[in-house]
Formats: structure tokens, sequence, C-alpha cells
């Protein structure tokens, strides 16, 4: 497989990220009455923005439906964006055509989350990993079987599998099978859609072991979705927290995870597991209370306010934007907790 060079994970070639998002939004028309039209709108994705560079990881997490996964398939064009601006190395993409977008479908892959129902059962397992080759016309017979073999191994499956159904793999199997797939086209941007949430946890630690090598021989980057803050920092250079289709909090790994600024990001932090839970230097609890909102009728102020623990009154009627609060590392809080 040929090696996809470019810098390191730091984000840019003449300071032009690879992808960016700016001020990404998606709603979704909840039909009614007799005719159907839309009588409200969910705000799954709301005033979004953030840079993935060459080689780096973005994890990006939060709750399940606080709208990280349609972010994702959003900025893919897989949802088309309700407003805002994507950009693939500085080329705005956000109103182009499928004709027109073709080139990049083979930039930007993804790996769902559920390795059993993102494949065709009517395909051989070669036919799977093959079909992106076949779409773009990429190789011809033994040259595109060869290039199928090739991605098998570097997935760490058996080129002789290929004749198989996606029915007789573990998921595991499956996942892999997935991530050859993405592969096939040579991508620069992955996005791993809760790509290994479905699988146990010795399976998962291979497969986020796979993901790794893979970007570092191939200088992948990963748009890495995901509600587990323990993958999160294991696979990510930068960390993006999102609440309720907003995004709340962006930093560096170490940044986020030793100094949190947003109360939300404190408190996914408090609920991460502890290898000792007796240890002396454990971390106290935070236990959210009060209404969760609702993506269609989204509150006032701070989205967050009706669940933070240290609410005040400005946060009930001012919507904080996300500003820097120390280098590299942002929030939108009226009052960050450092």
């Amino acid at each position: 497989m040929p090696r996809i060079s470019g810098p390191s994970p730091t984000g840019s070639v003449g300071d032009v990220p690879l992808l960016s998002a700016e001020n990404l939004t998606k709603r979704f028309p909840v039909a009614g009455g007799i005719f159907g039209r839309p009588t409200a709108w969910v705000h799954a994705v709301e005033d979004i923005s953030f840079t993935l560079g060459r080689g780096e990881t973005l994890g990006l997490v939060g709750e399940s439906g606080c709208g990280k996964s349609t972010a994702g398939k959003t900025v893919l064009k897989l949802h088309e964006p309700t407003a805002g601006r994507i950009r693939v190395e500085g080329e705005d993409i956000t109103a182009l055509s499928p004709s027109r977008m073709r080139p990049y479908r083979r930039q930007m892959q993804i790996i769902f989350q559920d390795p059993y129902s993102s494949l065709n059962p009517r395909m051989t397992a070669g036919r799977i990993v093959g079909e992106p080759l076949l779409i773009h016309g990429i190789g011809k017979g033994g040259e595109r079987r060869d290039r199928i073999a090739e991605l098998f191994r570097r997935v760490g499956m058996r080129p002789d599998q290929m004749r198989r159904y996606a029915h007789e793999f573990s998921g595991g199997q499956r996942q892999r099978l997935a991530i050859a797939r993405a592969l096939a086209v040579n991508p620069k941007i992955i996005v791993a859609d809760e790509s290994v949430s479905a699988l146990d946890v010795s399976i998962q630690a291979s497969v986020i072991n796979l993901l790794i090598e893979l970007q570092k021989e191939f200088n992948l980057s990963f748009l890495f979705i995901s509600h587990d803050m323990s993958v999160i920092e294991h696979v990510s250079h930068r960390v993006a927290v999102m609440y309720l289709g907003t995004m709340v909090e962006v930093a560096g790994r170490r940044s986020i995870f030793s100094d949190p600024q947003h109360p939300y990001t404190e408190a996914l932090l408090s609920a991460v597991p502890l290898p000792d839970p007796g240890a002396r230097n454990r971390k106290r609890r935070i236990m959210l209370t009060g209404e969760i909102p609702s993506p269609i009728n989204p509150p006032s102020g701070c989205p967050f306010h009706t669940r933070c623990p240290y609410v005040k009154e400005r946060c009930r009627v001012e919507r904080p934007k996300i500003r820097e609060i120390k280098p590299g590392h942002s929030a939108a809080c009226h009052f960050p907790l450092g």
C-alpha cells in the first residue's frame, strides 16, 4: 500500500487546515399537520466551528444525542448543512453538487458505529472492500484484487477470507473490514463514528491500536467520535466537547483532562472509572441534576444552565460564546472553572 506523505500532527501546510467547519449548523424538520409541513426543528448541530490538521486526531465527545455523529456526517456532506461552511484544504465544498464532490469523496471516508449493518450482507468481504475502488475507477482486474488482498493483510485479516460474507465474521473482524474499505481509496480524512463502542473491551483495544498504527503509517487525520472519555484520551491530540448541539470546550488532550474549564466537561471527566477506586486522589463524582433540555426547544441563555451546578442568573439569559480562556484552550462559559 502506498504511503501518504505529509507533515506530522499539528495541522496544516501553509497554515491551512486539512478540514475546517465554520459556524456549522444542521437542523432537521419535524413534520406535522395534514400536509406534513414542518412544525418545529430539531437543533442537532448549532453554530459549531473546528479545524482538523494533517496527521491529527480530533476527539469529538459528549453524551448520546448531543449531535456529535450528526456533526461528523455533516462535514462529510452525508447530511447537507443548514448553514455554515465546510472547507477541505481551504476549498469551500459546502455547496458543491454531487458530481463536483466526487474528488473529495476519495479524500474523506467514514467508519460507522455498527460493523454489521454498515456492510452489505449480499456481498462477499472482498467485494465490500473493493467497492470504493470500483466506484472511483481505481485499478483493473488482477491489480484491483492484489490491492484488496493487501488491504486485508494490513488490517490483520487473511486474503483467503475475501470469499466470506459479513455474517461469517466476528464483530471485531467486521470492523476491520470497515476500516479496510475506508482505506481503499487512500483518504486523507477518516470520520470514526463510535467505531469501537459496539465491540468488547479487549477487541476495542486491538482496533484502536490498529487505527493508531494506520494513522502513523499513512499520515491520516481522524475525527474520532465517542462518548467514552477514556478512549478519547487514548487516541486524541485535541478534544472538542459537545452539549446539546453546541461546542462547549476545545483544547489539547492534556489540558482538557488535567484542567477542564467548562462544568459539563468536568462532570464528564468525573464519571470516568478509575483503575483503583480506593486511590486517595480519586475525583469527586459530579451528579448532574435538573432537566435535560430538548433539542427541539433548547433553553435560552447557556444550553447547560438547566443542569449546571454553578449556574448564575447571567447564565439563564445570555448565551456564552466560545472564547480562549488560556493559550490553546477555549470554552463557552461565562464563569470558567479556572
